[in-house]
């Protein structure tokens, strides 16, 4: 777990705040660039693919109890990440968070 200085906090923050806060998020970011507001930028964009992802796939099997523990997955892991990025720490979501890095490292 690696602690960040305060530059990059918002951005952070606001990577998590929907889908608009985080297109305002990588939009600061890429005008001033910081690896506490890349590293959460990358996490949410994770965060927010896990759960489309999963809410396609149980919206096909149109199973209420799996779209159910889904969301509420999704959710831990959004509060995770909001919580790190709160913090100003560089603290990877559980189970997928080092792959977001990875998959999203162009970003």
């Amino acid at each position: 777990m690696e602690k960040a200085s305060d530059d990059g906090k918002t951005v952070a923050i606001i990577s998590y705040i929907t889908l608009i806060g985080w297109i305002i998020a990588l939009i600061m970011n890429n005008g001033n660039r910081t690896p506490l507001g890349t590293f959460h930028v990358r996490q949410s964009l994770g965060i927010m693919c896990v759960g489309v992802v999963f809410a396609i796939i149980s919206g096909f099997l149109d199973l209420w109890i799996l779209s159910s523990i889904v969301n509420i997955g999704v959710l831990v892991l959004w509060i995770l990440g909001l919580v790190s990025a709160v913090q100003g720490e560089m603290k990877p979501v559980p189970l997928l968070g080092e792959q977001f890095q990875e998959w999203f490292k162009g970003i």
